[in-house]
């Protein structure tokens, strides 16, 4: 197995630091563990204000409730924030990698949780310049014509009249798992995805989840991380929940997902380095490219033999005709190309250049969701606002970066190796995108 030391060194070289050999964690508290503290502790305070803005806490159970007895006001949090962010600016960049990389983290999650509570006190931006402040990222604008070349592929593949969006609704929900084997089928998925990961990342040994259906929520899947490398699983069952989903979002929020992700975070740089701020996961931060990006690519390193698994697992637990399970995988592989279609919907929609009826019929044109699954999209970007970037473009971002550091003729081995680094570092957007020299 790989140290942890070796780990890290290879996730800072990836993103071109200097690969000296890496010291021990300091014994006595340092400015940036001061700093740390600091950040957490505005980080709870926002979330006093903005009941979506921490994801996940498991660290000191004081800071939480002073946080809640305080409820520090808005404009103090500006204040103090601003105040970190002076700190951190000025504070001598520290001689190790690890440190270096500790204090760009700090900063950049500080301005953007600056940022946020800027938003929060009303001012007002564009969804790019939203997701630049919030995300340290900036998807491009994607054209129709990126759509309509996908669509053409689907037309080939479900002919006949009426709306190609029609046709692939009513394809797909004869795909739909019942809800009385959905637990069955999301706990083979999550078993097997399981199985995979752990052959080439190291798992904590206590690492363990536990999956809810639940309903009356806006989006599909999601992980509350709860500390101690445990993770609470939700699937919302208000729309159909299509069979290639239980691969999808089932590896997307645990194996090689956000509880890989969260679990990694917590065994290497909490414990073992004691940096406090990982603790906390304010979901309106850089992080969050991190974390939806790779749990998205992760779906496919995971699962490349989709069709095989759903065949024998999947479809004989829901009860499914296996004998159009190719071109199953086929139609739902072209519709997850469709992602950016959520993005340019959220921009358009967002920006007031559409309103919300036309956001829903933008998703059933372009995107090819039925209508329910749309207007169930719009009201998600009304909560998330320019989160949604963090999904298509995300991916995008972690697939050209583990590109770039194994190269094209790369194993699947060379690939977890680049993969695993990246979910044991602080690395964030920046970090992703190719340095021009």
């Amino acid at each position: 197995m790989r140290s942890l030391d070796r780990r890290w060194t290879l996730a800072l070289c990836l993103v071109g630091a200097a690969c000296a050999s890496v010291p021990s964690a300091p014994s006595s508290e340092s400015p940036l563990d001061r700093a740390a503290e600091e950040y957490v502790r505005l980080t709870l305070a926002v979330g006093s204000h903005d009941p979506l803005y921490v994801d996940a806490y498991y660290g000191p159970a004081a800071w939480a409730e002073a946080a809640k007895r305080e409820a520090v006001p808005l404009r103090d949090i500006a204040t103090r924030s601003q105040n970190l962010i002076q700190r951190l600016d000025s504070m001598a960049s520290p001689l190790d990698v690890q440190g270096a990389q500790r204090r760009r983290f700090l900063l950049l999650q500080t301005r953007t949780l600056e940022a946020r509570v800027g938003l929060l006190l009303g001012e007002k931006h564009t969804f790019d310049e939203e997701s630049q402040m919030l995300f340290a990222a900036q998807a491009p604008r994607y054209a129709e014509a990126e759509f309509l070349a996908i669509h053409a592929q689907l037309e080939k593949l479900l002919p006949g009249p009426g709306p190609l969006s029609d046709r692939v609704e009513q394809f797909n929900l004869r795909f739909v798992i019942p809800k009385e084997k959905l637990t069955e089928a999301f706990d083979a998925a999550i078993a097997e995805a399981r199985r995979r990961t752990a052959k080439y990342v190291t798992l904590p040994k206590n690492e363990t989840l536990r999956l809810e259906l639940v309903s009356n929520k806006t989006w599909t899947g999601y992980n509350w991380y709860q500390g101690n490398a445990t993770s609470l699983l939700q699937f919302n069952v208000d729309l159909p929940m299509f069979a290639a989903k239980a691969l999808s979002v089932g590896a997307h929020e645990s194996y090689p997902g956000h509880h890989v992700y969260n679990a990694l975070l917590e065994q290497h740089l909490v414990r073992e380095r004691g940096w406090v701020e990982f603790t906390v996961y304010p979901l309106f931060s850089p992080q969050s490219v991190i974390a939806e990006g790779s749990a998205d690519y992760g779906v496919d390193l995971v699962f490349p033999d989709a069709a095989e698994f759903l065949e024998k697992t999947i479809f004989p637990i829901a009860g499914l005709n296996t004998a159009e399970v190719r071109r199953y995988v086929e139609v739902d592989a072209l519709q997850r190309r469709l992602v950016h279609a959520d993005i340019e919907a959220a921009r358009q929609y967002l920006d007031g250049t559409l309103t919300a009826e036309q956001t829903r019929d933008y998703l059933v044109k372009y995107r090819l969701n039925g209508r329910d699954r749309a207007a169930k999209y719009v009201t998600n970007i009304d909560a998330l606002r320019s989160y949604v970037i963090n999904y298509g473009f995300g991916r995008d971002l972690v697939a050209q970066f583990v590109d770039r550091q194994t190269g094209p003729n790369a194993s699947s081995e060379q690939k977890w190796r680049a993969f695993e680094a990246l979910l044991s570092s602080p690395m964030l957007p920046p970090d992703l995108v190719e340095q021009q020299h």
